[in-house]
């Protein structure tokens, strides 16, 4: 699968997936800093999944209808960012199973 992590997204997911054989891009490495709007636009343009961190692209993807080729968010508390990276990467698998057989 593609991803583009938004620089709100741990970088031990980012290494995580990659380590998984995921295409991840990372913002902070192509281009940091970048407006919300333009990182959704280029995860869209490549058909990249975006990981976030940040609750605020919920008005951008959800309320305001924008398109989007998927966004994956991540919320864990301080306490559990140990295990995040094993997660997603855990979560990523389980989904993309459930995607082959679908589209199989």
């Amino acid at each position: 699968m593609q991803f583009l992590a938004d620089e709100s997204c741990d970088f031990a997911v980012v290494r995580s997936l990659r380590e998984a054989g995921h295409d991840v891009l990372a913002v902070a490495e192509v281009f940091p800093r970048a407006e919300d709007p333009s990182v959704l636009a280029r995860a869209l343009d490549e058909g990249r999944i975006l990981l976030r961190e940040d609750k605020d692209f919920g008005q951008l993807v959800y309320s305001s209808a924008h398109p989007s080729a998927g966004v994956i968010f991540f919320r864990f508390p301080a306490r559990a960012r140990g295990g995040l990276a094993k997660a997603a990467t855990g979560s990523v698998r389980k989904a993309s199973r459930k995607l082959i057989r679908a589209l199989g």
